[in-house]
């Protein structure tokens, strides 16, 4: 089966440079907002996954349902109500979407340009048609609210394609605990491993960051960035933490907790031991009291041999 027209389309507008003049631009501008921690704010660390999509919902309501009112005779009033309420969520709700598409590829920004471009029109279209309604011209406000719809069909499209086929948002670990096999795997001597120095190691084809502290401590987490499979061994390791050279995400060591944005979700850590002079490690799995499950303790502390760390 042939691919269709629209994702050719959408393969073209990912690879077209046209606008990566207008994108390292707008992208610096939004860096450069002096938002502090409302930045995480935005990002929807808080939250656990990002807030635009939770945010968007509100103008998208009340679009869709001033429409459904404009079927209808006499009711130009309650669907311009609507229509203010559409036009003043909808700031938020693109803040949010910036800071989030500040920090995405190239080619998800090509997309999510023309997404913002899409909305925008959106709402140009909308406040045109509030001002219509105000000034007594219900038609020509009808008229403007549907070609407004349209626009954010359009804008709700790209947005799809920029979440689900290119997955920006998604967390990029999640598959980790569902590849790893149970148990300890060896993954070096301990001399393998500089002190305060970020190593990369492998289980089961899947990239480890292992660092060991100068107080004889070993952490392990995912390597790939929960954010956008940034390479966490490439990164800063400070103050108990690594930060990923790609978008600035700051990981915990200890646990993985991702203590600052643009990553919303948390890397998923593993139990370190020293065994035979050799570390090894184990997944953490969270059972139903929090804590990593013990199956096969006896069977590890009949070697007498271990030292284990990050539990």
């Amino acid at each position: 089966m042939r691919q269709s027209r629209l994702l050719r389309m959408l393969d073209r507008l990912e690879r077209e440079p046209m606008a990566d003049t207008v994108i390292d631009a707008v992208r610096k501008k939004v860096q450069a907002l002096p938002l502090g921690n409302g930045r995480d704010l935005l990002h929807g660390r808080w939250l656990g996954h990002p807030v635009h999509p939770l945010m968007v919902q509100v103008p998208i309501g009340s679009w869709l349902s001033a429409a459904v009112l404009d079927l209808y005779p006499g009711r130009s009033r309650e669907a311009g109500l609507l229509v203010g309420v559409g036009l003043t969520s909808a700031a938020p709700a693109a803040l949010a979407g910036w800071v989030d598409w500040a920090e995405l590829h190239r080619q998800q920004q090509r997309v999510g340009l023309a997404h913002a471009l899409a909305n925008s029109a959106a709402v140009g279209l909308y406040a045109a048609s509030l001002t219509s309604r105000v000034r007594g011209r219900h038609a020509a406000g009808r008229a403007y609210g549907f070609l407004g719809l349209t626009a954010v069909a359009v804008g709700g499209m790209l947005g799809g394609h920029l979440a689900y086929r290119q997955a920006s948002g998604a967390n990029h670990a999640e598959e980790v605990p569902h590849v790893v096999t149970q148990g300890w795997h060896r993954i070096g001597a301990v001399a393998e491993f500089p002190v305060d120095r970020p190593v990369r190691r492998s289980v089961d084809d899947v990239p480890v960051l292992v660092v060991r502290e100068s107080g004889g401590a070993v952490h392990a987490l995912a390597e790939r960035c929960s954010h956008l499979a940034g390479p966490l061994s490439e990164g800063t390791v400070s103050d108990g933490c690594v930060e990923c050279p790609w978008h600035g995400s700051v990981f915990r060591l200890s646990d993985g907790w991702n203590v600052r944005g643009p990553a919303t979700a948390p890397q998923p850590s593993f139990e370190t031991r020293i065994a035979d002079g050799h570390v090894e490690i184990r997944l953490r799995r969270q059972g139903r009291d929090g804590q990593a499950p013990d199956e096969g303790e006896a069977q590890r502390r009949s070697t007498g041999t271990e030292t284990r760390h990050g539990s």
